[in-house]
């Protein structure tokens, strides 16, 4: 761990048994729920997604990390990370953008954080509606910081 890094530790999460755990250091982004086809084929249903700059995610234990390059996404050389022990659905990962994406419920609590918008709305499943008033996306929702969530 690079001394930039010390004791400003924001988040710590992991998989469900424990053989990928990680730290985020610095800034963790809104949730945003995500209901692209991929997605909830991915996490079995509706994904919460957080984001933050790759540096500030500090793997320390990866025994049980796993990519996947997903060819079906809309947005191109995506990679989700999952546990390959205990099938924890954990990264969206657009290689090549500066920021990392990261699945809420995989963070331990408290997290402090904030769902504000739904995006692929147009993909939606049919088994469920969306009940909140938070705003809705048709496709992705670009950030002001110019990176795209799904």
């Amino acid at each position: 761990m690079s001394e930039e890094h010390e004791n400003t530790t924001s988040a710590t999460g992991g998989c469900l048994c424990g053989k990928v755990r990680f730290e985020v250091y610095g800034e963790l982004l809104t949730v945003i729920n995500c209901h692209c086809s991929k997605c909830r084929r991915f996490h079995g249903n509706v994904s919460a997604y957080t984001s933050t700059q790759r540096e500030n995610l500090v793997m320390t234990c990866e025994d049980g990390l796993k990519w996947y390059r997903s060819t079906q996404d809309e947005t191109s050389n995506v990679h989700r990370g999952f546990c390959k022990e205990c099938g924890s659905s954990l990264f969206w990962d657009p290689r090549g953008k500066k920021n990392i994406s990261i699945a809420a419920g995989a963070l331990d609590p408290p997290t402090h954080l904030k769902t504000t918008r739904h995006v692929w709305v147009d993909q939606k499943g049919d088994y469920y509606e969306i009940t909140d008033a938070l705003p809705q996306h048709k496709e992705k929702f670009a950030r002001a910081d110019g990176e795209d969530k799904c």
